[in-house]
This record gives structure tokens, sequence and C-alpha cells, in this order.
């Protein structure tokens, strides 16, 4: 059959508003996603239905279409959205109203069963991840717009190539393949040069957004349209293709990928081909995500100019212990950002950053912002602080749990309405860990010099709930012989001070030549907790590029 060009056109609730139209204008494609969802997503759409029943859905998403739903139609590209969110029947009522007004004739769907919120009491949004085969069903039965809530990243391209090349449920390497190729464009420009450590190797001012060329044996290609920004190179693919991931097995509703396996190989300018993914059994369990509120969280940024930078931070503090003495968590960061003898006064000062959480409002808002106020005229020299505090705003928790498949109703519901149960994977299997593959030859002895990890390695990093992973891989053999035998677990922790004390698993992944650190619990509750300063570890990877290390002074 022929060959299926799937592009992307959102990696968040939020992204570039212009690259739906962007994507239908530049170049031939059969088939739009859109990715809108996160775990943050799902706990401010909760918040929405809390104000409003009939919401729970990214509205913006609408306003492209409104733009776009002709284009759409003119050029015969079916559009797949999890925008739905947490309403998505009202989402796929919206768009026909919406085709309705516009006088363009489309057939909408909608796939739905995630939403477990009532089994789950207490949560705002609890949520199973669903496969892609509900989308496929839609697309069979001819829908040209399908909407879903909570589907896996990669679902919105396994269901696709699915529905078109007739795929079924036990072809797992083939599945296993547009996982793949789903996992490297759910998150938009971030594959086509946005966010890379190398970004100077091309223009990245305004990346384009990817697209992928994939082929019935569940191989693709990975690549842009042409004459838009950015690059698609194998660095930039590996990055991608190492975020928010874990171990070797890459677990998904509707497959196990085994990221060991996937090989990259340059295939022309922007053009990366993806190959040999094999594929097993999914696990019988569907992960869920569950939002929950919990409690109320203030910040207030203290700002310590010139000398006696220690002393002024420990008044503060010592000012405001009576107030903080009733909070449940208080949490005091100070930041040396100043410089001896600067030349400017922002360079001359440092951070004190105080973050109280509580579940009442008032103990972090009035009370708290009050106290820190009232120090204006009576706290250290050159007293004053980033922002005035708040009255508290309430903060979210993440918490993933897994639930038996069968226990989860998959059902796609078609154009004209009818619904229909997607069945649970025939097979599954209990994930296990695969054994470490062997290390390359580490390099022969000779001079090295102290330099900064980044001048051989990339790196690119993110969050999974309370989680961090940071993917690292080396641009040639040498570095990589070099990386993959410095870069343990344990000089991981010496490098990275706040993981000392935490569980750090470290992957191999030799056809990548790349390592994939997970730090358990870094970042507490989840990103909606706002935790620690970056709350969704994305510079985690960049600190990690700018320590310093012995390294053979032929690599450099």
């Amino acid at each position: 059959m022929s060959v299926l060009r799937v592009g992307n056109a959102s990696g968040f609730y939020g992204d570039r508003f212009s690259a739906l139209r962007e994507m239908l204008t530049g170049g031939p494609l059969d088939v739009l996603t859109g990715d809108y969802l996160a775990e943050l997503t799902m706990l401010i759409l909760g918040r929405d239905r809390l104000k409003d029943p009939g919401a729970g859905y990214a509205r913006t998403f609408l306003r492209q279409l409104e733009e776009c739903l002709g284009l759409a139609h003119e050029r015969g590209v079916r559009i797949v959205a999890n925008a739905g969110g947490l309403n998505p029947a009202g989402l796929a009522d919206a768009v026909r109203a919406l085709a309705g007004r516009l006088g363009v004739p489309v057939r909408v769907a909608h796939v739905e069963g995630d939403d477990l919120t009532a089994a789950h009491p207490g949560a705002l949004a609890a949520h199973a991840y669903l496969g892609g085969f509900g989308i496929a069903a839609c697309l069979r039965a001819g829908a040209d717009v399908v909407v879903t809530g909570r589907v896996t990243d990669a679902a919105l391209v396994t269901g696709p190539a699915a529905a078109h090349f007739g795929w079924g449920p036990t072809e797992y390497d083939r599945l296993a393949g547009a996982v793949v190729a789903g996992h490297l464009l759910e998150c938009g420009a971030q594959v086509t040069g946005g966010n890379y450590a190398f970004f100077q190797d091309g223009d990245v001012r305004r990346p384009g957004f990817p697209l992928a060329e994939l082929h019935p044996d569940g191989t693709c290609v990975l690549t842009k349209h042409d004459g838009t920004g950015g690059f698609v190179d194998t660095g930039t693919v590996t990055a991608q293709l190492l975020y928010e991931t874990g171990g070797a097995r890459y677990a998904g509703p509707d497959v196990t990928a085994r990221l060991d396996t996937v090989r990259l190989a340059q295939d022309g300018p922007d053009r990366v081909r993806v190959e040999g993914v094999r594929g097993e059994a999914p696990p019988p369990a569907l992960k869920v995500g569950l939002n929950r509120l919990g409690g109320f969280r203030n910040e207030v940024a203290f700002v310590l100019t010139g000398l006696d930078v220690e002393a002024k931070a420990a008044l503060v503090r010592e000012q405001m212990e009576p107030v903080l003495g009733k909070i449940a968590d208080v949490r005091w960061e100070l930041v040396r950002t100043d410089r001896p003898d600067a030349p400017t006064e922002e360079t001359a000062s440092a951070l004190l950053r105080l973050v109280v959480r509580d579940a009442g409002q008032e103990a972090v808002g009035r009370a708290l912002s009050g106290a820190a106020i009232e120090l204006a005229l009576a706290g250290y020299p050159g007293f004053h602080v980033l922002a005035p505090p708040g009255k508290g705003a309430p903060y979210g928790v993440f918490e993933a749990r897994h639930v038996p498949r069968e226990t989860v109703e998959h059902v796609a519901v078609l154009p004209d309405g009818r619904r229909t149960t997607v069945a649970p994977a025939p097979h599954t299997a209990v994930l296990a860990p695969v054994p470490e593959p062997p290390l390359p030859e580490p390099l022969p002895p000779g001079p090295v010099r102290r330099a900064p990890l980044g001048r051989v390695a990339g790196a690119r990093s993110g969050d999974k709930g309370g989680d961090a992973n940071v993917g690292v891989w080396a641009r040639t053999d040498d570095a990589w012989r070099w990386l993959a035998h410095e870069l343990t677990a344990d000089r991981f922790r010496e490098l990275i001070p706040e993981a000392r004390d935490l569980p750090v698993t470290r992957h191999v992944l030799p056809n990548l030549r790349a390592l994939n650190f997970v730090v358990e619990s870094l970042l507490g509750e989840g990103v909606a907790a706002q935790a620690r300063f970056d709350p969704q570890a994305k510079a985690l990877g960049e600190w990690l590029r700018a320590r310093h290390l012995d390294i053979p002074e032929v690599l450099l």
C-alpha cells in the first residue's frame, strides 16, 4: 500500500496557533495530528470543568479549525487530535456545529472511555491512557475529523497507520514502528531543531513542524515540509527519541516498542530513516493519570544586592519565621547570581526564593504576603522583591496508577453515531528489564582536559510525574566509547547534586550511542506542584552538559 504521510501541528496546549495552516499549505499530507494534552493540561482542563461542566477541551483547537477546516477538506487531509481532553463528546459536537456554520461537509467522530474519575474519589481528573485502535475504527468508518480524550501521544499515529495499512493488534513490529514515529512527532518542532542541544547547527529561529512518511512495514522517514525552518538530522531525532522515555522497553496500550532496536540513518537533507524497530505484546495493565488539588502555594523572591548576602538572607529568614511556623511546607533557596564588583545592579544581586505550600489558602495568602511586605522599611538594606506576593494559588498533584485493561471500556463513536467497543489487546506480557548490553571498548589512555560534558555530548531532559529523565548521546563512535564508561549512575549523582540521595537508573542504548537516566522523585508530586526551580526538568540536561569533567583531548 502507499506511503502514509502524517504531520503534526501541535505539541502542547498553547503551541504555535498558525501551525495547522502551515502544515496544510506547506506540502502534501494524508493525516494531520495535534497533541494538546499533558499532565499539567489535564489539571487545567479539570479546573475548567469545575466552573463549566460543558468545558474540558482545548478551545484553541476549535479556533484553529475555524480557519482551516475548509482547507483540510479541500486537500483531503484527515485531522486527528486529542484536544477533546476531558470532554471529547463535547468537542465533537462543537466541531460539527462549526462545520455546519462554515458549510464544510465533514464527518466527525470521537473516542471515549478513558474517563475513570468516578472510580477515583477525590480526583479532579482520572484518565486511562488508551491506544490507537479506537481512532482506527473511526477512520475506517469514514471520519474526516477524530477527536479523543486521554490517548497516548503515539496513538495519534498508530491509529491512522493501523487504519491505512490494515494492521491487526498482534502486528507488533509494525505497530512499534508507528509508536516510535508517533513519539518523534508528538512534540512538534522539538524534532526539527527546537530545544536542541546543538541548535547552532542550523537556523532554528522558526522551526517547521514535522511529518513522518510511514511505510507498510512500520519503517518511516522523519522529515518536514520543504522551505520551512529548522532542520532534521540524526541528532535532532535522537534527542526526541530519548525525551521522556526510560529503558529499552517503551510500553504502551497497543504494543511495547523496543527502543534498543531503533536504527537511524540520514536519508538526505532534512530526512532521517527510522527502521529496525521491534515490538512485543503490551503490558496487561493500562496507565491511569490522576490529578487532584493538593492545596495552595505562594512564592516570594527577595532581592539581595551587594555586600553581606548571606547575612541579609539570614535576617529575612529570622524575620519571617513567626508566620512560617504555621505553614505545612516551607522551602528557602538562595540563588547566588551576584558577582563581586558588578558593573550593573542586577549582576550585583542574588535571589532568595521562599516557596510555601499548605492545605489552607489563608496560611499562604494574606498572612504570608502581609509579613513579607511589612519588611519593606524594616528589613535588610536595599529591600525589594521581584513581585508582590499573591493571595495563594491552588496547586495540583499528579499520580500514576495502573488498572487491568479489561476494566476500561474503550469506545469509538463513529460519524453516524454508532458506538463500537474496541476489544482489549488479545495478548499481553508483563514488563521485565532488558539485560544491559555490552559496552564498547574504552578509549586507550591519553591526555585529558577539564571541559564541559556538552563539548562532546548532547542531552535532552523532561518529566514523567515526579520523576525526571535525562537522555545523553554522543555524536561520534569515539565519544561513545568514552561516554559509556565515564557517565555512570554514580558519576551522574556527582554532577547533579540534587540526585545524590535519589534512585538513579541508567539505561544503555548502543544503537543510538546513548544513555538514558531516570531520576526518581526529583520533581516531587509532579509539574503542577512546582517543587523545584525547573519543575518539568526541561533544563536538567543542559545543566548536566555544563558540568566539567576530565575529557580525553582527542575528543575535544
